[in-house]
C-alpha cells in the first residue's frame, strides 16, 4: 500500500496563506511572491489531519492530498 501525498499547484495558488497557517510543519510561503512551498511530500501519520485541513481550507484548491483506498 502507498503512503498518502501531498502536492501543490503554484500556479493556482492565490497566495492566502492558509496552509501555512494551518499547518506549518507541511507548508510555507515563498518569501518573494507569497506562494505556497511544500515542505513534505510525504506527511507522517501524526499530520494526516493536519494536511487534510490545509487542502481543505485552501481557497484556490492549490493543495492535493493523494491517500490511497483503504483494503
Amino acid at each position: 500500500m502507498s503512503a498518502p501525498r501531498l502536492s501543490v499547484d503554484r500556479e493556482r495558488c492565490i497566495g492566502a496563506g492558509m496552509c501555512a497557517m494551518t499547518a506549518p510543519e507541511l507548508f510555507d510561503q515563498d518569501a518573494d511572491d507569497g506562494l505556497v512551498l511544500l515542505l513534505h511530500a510525504d506527511p507522517a501519520a501524526d499530520r494526516l489531519t493536519a494536511a487534510r485541513m490545509a487542502a481543505g481550507v485552501c481557497p484556490s484548491g492549490a493543495i492535493t492530498l493523494n491517500e490511497p483506498e483503504s483494503p
